[in-house]
């Protein structure tokens, strides 16, 4: 199917079907993985549409196909990571260029952004993105980008993703919207006016904790050929058999998606009721900041959520962190199994400490991952790390 006829309305349909082309030679029903580096050309510049496996592979280009598909995009370009990714999107500016960035984001993205790319002298500001305004008052005349995430992580701040484009295209500037912790199946950053969504695939695309890969979706055909210029340029390309992974992971993104929620949903409630628990941070709340904005641009409320203790210090953290059975703890997310996780050792550590308290982030944040295991398990298990 080509993009254009595989964009159905229906989600599990869109998802099973996208990119999937019977193999031409054999019929197989899942695209091959094709374990190659080069292509057989019939004469010098004579081929079959592949050349060198950096620049192409078929595998790669169905995962392609499919990204582009499941993010209502025209084009669909996928990495080695999440973080090679973001690394693309920063190599479209110029020494002097400024990007506007959340003040809440994965340290790992400004890990990349403050300690790689300002050196090469691009500037980043960081500022509260949940009001538009704070970008706005931001943007200069040197303003080429716009970087948010949203939900955000870990705080589960929630972006305008409308109003934010509307702002980036009367500067002229680009948005980029990390669309991980929602995923396709919860929201599009491109039907909201976004000319890039980013993923870390190694979450709830891929699903189940076996890969690492990232991807790019837009809709111009400019910057698909810029991007494309700098990953085949660059070379952080991910391989077939990790395309093939995460092909296989999209087919059951729906399902999984439904029970990442409906387990979100109750962890969440029960978290705010245990009498230990301070805070918890949840876009599902109906008193959580933009929540009116989550219900428009989100169709659910997904799995991750943060909470403090009562006693909101490091060793009352550290023995709910080392004492879950079921809730691993480990670094990433969006997996089948459930993953607790400690942001201010973990991953935020690269954030200096007072830029993290400064944005909410304490030292007793505990961030969880909640899987698709049955709820009540999940519920037992952190009413017994609690305590």
């Amino acid at each position: 199917m080509s993009i254009e006829n595989n964009k159905s309305k229906n989600l599990g349909t869109k998802f099973i079907h996208a990119g999937m082309v019977p193999d031409p030679s054999t019929g197989a029903i899942m695209t091959p993985i094709y374990q190659t580096s080069t292509y057989v050309q019939e004469a010098p510049g004579v081929n079959k549409g592949y050349e060198y496996a950096r620049s192409q592979n078929p595998t790669r280009k169905a995962l392609e196909d499919a990204l582009a598909i499941i993010e209502n995009g025209q084009y669909g370009l996928a990495f080695s990571s999440g973080v090679a990714a973001t690394d693309a999107v920063i190599k479209l500016l110029n020494p002097g260029d400024e990007v506007i960035a959340a003040n809440d984001m994965y340290g790992g993205t400004y890990r990349l952004f403050t300690k790689i790319f300002a050196k090469y002298g691009i500037k980043f500001i960081y500022v509260d993105t949940t009001n538009p305004q704070n970008i706005q008052t931001a943007i200069t005349a040197k303003t080429k980008l716009i970087w948010i995430e949203t939900p955000t992580n870990p705080l589960m701040n929630i972006t305008d993703i409308a109003a934010v484009a509307a702002i980036s295209k009367a500067a002229g500037s680009w948005l980029c919207v990390d669309n991980t912790f929602a995923s396709p199946y919860l929201q599009n950053p491109l039907d909201l006016g976004a000319d890039i969504v980013m993923h870390s695939s190694t979450k709830y695309l891929g699903g189940h904790s076996d890969v690492i890969q990232g991807a790019l979706i837009m809709n111009d055909a400019s910057l698909r050929e810029q991007l494309y210029f700098i990953q085949k340029s660059c070379g952080a390309v991910p391989g077939p058999m990790d395309c093939f992974l995460v092909l296989r992971g999209i087919k059951t993104l729906h399902v999984r998606m439904k029970a990442h929620c409906e387990n979100g949903f109750l962890i969440a409630h029960f978290l705010r009721k245990h009498p230990k628990v301070a805070h918890v941070y949840w876009c599902g709340f109906s008193d959580h900041p933009n929540h009116d904005i989550a219900k428009v641009q989100m169709r659910g409320f997904g799995g991750m959520m943060s909470f403090t203790l009562k006693d909101d210090s490091i060793d009352a953290a550290t023995k709910v962190l080392s004492s879950t059975k079921l809730f691993a703890l480990a670094e990433s997310l969006g997996g089948v199994e459930s993953l607790i996780n400690h942001p201010a050792s973990m991953t935020h550590a690269s954030i200096p400490r007072e830029e993290r308290i400064k944005n909410g982030l304490s030292d007793g944040l505990i961030r969880l991952s909640v899987g698709i295991e049955d709820a009540d398990d999940l519920i037992e298990d952190l009413t017994q790390a609690i305590g």
